[in-house]
């Protein structure tokens, strides 16, 4: 697979390099920073109440001392797509005096049991 030479190409060709199926849906993250929490919280508010789809999460990052949107959105990785939604997600975020900050895909890594599921029970037709 061929991808532009951007940032969003090198994430995309990084993707599928390390085995990531560009083929199926992922929940894409798409990142949106604030300095001021009332900014960031109300960012929040208005994509709760719209109609977007897809899920956010508020957080403060220490590190940067910023207030980060995340915005969840379940979609075909696309180079088109995402530039689409990033582009989108951006202005939105300058109407709260934020900045979109680049876009991501959580991965399970082997031996990664943050997302085990404690409750299963290994049945007939169980998959694992």
């Amino acid at each position: 697979m061929q991808f532009p030479d951007d940032d969003n190409g090198q994430m995309l060709a990084a993707m599928a390099e390390a085995g990531v199926d560009l083929s199926k849906s992922q929940d894409i993250d798409f990142f949106l920073v604030f300095d001021e929490q009332r900014d960031a919280e109300t960012a929040l508010e208005d994509l709760v109440n719209s109609d977007r789809e897809g899920e956010v999460e508020l957080l403060f990052n220490e590190e940067s001392t910023k207030w980060e949107l995340i915005v969840s959105i379940h979609m075909m990785p696309e180079y088109d797509a995402i530039i689409a939604a990033e582009s989108e997600l951006h202005d939105f975020a300058e109407e709260y005096d934020g900045i979109s900050d680049g876009w991501g895909v959580m991965q399970h890594q082997e031996g990664d049991d943050e997302f085990a599921d404690e409750e299963h029970e290994c049945g007939e037709g169980c998959s694992h």
